[in-house]
């Protein structure tokens, strides 16, 4: 026999009602047609079948804002800080070219990049995610703060796996450069920070530099460069 969950921990409260409903409804159905008594489990699974498909269609209309075939990379929620737009010329993917510093601090190669960023978190966030052609692969889950007025980029990346993400922190400066810093002593001990700079964003690309820099910034040596092209879709 066919039994139904009294009670849901996985579905909110509006979505217990209509189970209980497919129940009262299987039940109208096999009183007044008992040929369907025998039937009574098919019935039942079918209407829970469509109360699925209900709370589904139900779920697209409450989360507009999520990745979509419309919306590929997802949309900024009206209801989210202002500053979650500061992304928003970045939202897509870019064509881009990495380099970084070699042992012998000459600049190596130029590798091939996609960079990618999109609003996740039902356009609450952002996430991005890159791509290389040597297969060093990262992303970052970058998320604004209304109380510090900061965003926090944690990063990841396939080179190495820790339990705990490293996160940077910054906001975007009045000159419309991303700024971000964490700390980060040099080789040799000196306190400083790992800065990074997303500059001269448009709606065609955007230059990316990563630096070590002292705490004072009287000192910056740039040990990584992404120039990176807006893809036209």
């Amino acid at each position: 026999m066919l039994t139904f969950p009294a009670k849901s921990h996985l579905l909110p409260a509006n979505a217990k009602k209509p189970i209980r409903l497919h129940r009262e409804l299987a039940d109208n159905w096999t009183n007044k047609y008992p040929m369907l008594k025998t039937n009574k489990i098919i019935a039942s699974i079918i209407l829970v079948l469509i109360g699925h498909l209900s709370f589904s269609q139900q779920l697209s209309m409450d989360f507009e804002n999520l990745i979509s075939d419309e919306n590929p990379y997802g949309k900024l929620n009206p209801a989210a800080p202002r500053s979650v737009g500061d992304y928003e010329p970045l939202i897509g993917i870019c064509d881009c070219k990495s380099t970084s510093r070699k042992a012998d601090q000459s600049w190596a190669e130029p590798i091939d990049m996609t960079w990618t960023f999109k609003y996740i978190m039902n356009g609450m966030a952002v996430q991005d995610e890159t791509l290389k052609a040597d297969g060093a692969h990262s992303g970052s889950i970058r998320q604004y703060s209304t109380d510090s007025a900061r965003w926090y980029v944690h990063y990841y990346s396939t080179s190495t796996s820790t339990p705990t993400l490293g996160a940077w922190e910054g906001y975007l400066q009045d000159n419309g450069e991303m700024i971000l810093y964490r700390k980060q002593q040099s080789p040799n001990g000196l306190d400083g920070f790992f800065k990074i700079r997303f500059y001269d964003i448009s709606d065609d690309g955007f230059n990316w530099i990563g630096a070590w820099v002292t705490t004072d910034e009287s000192f910056s040596y740039e040990t990584w460069r992404i120039d990176c092209t807006k893809r036209k879709e």
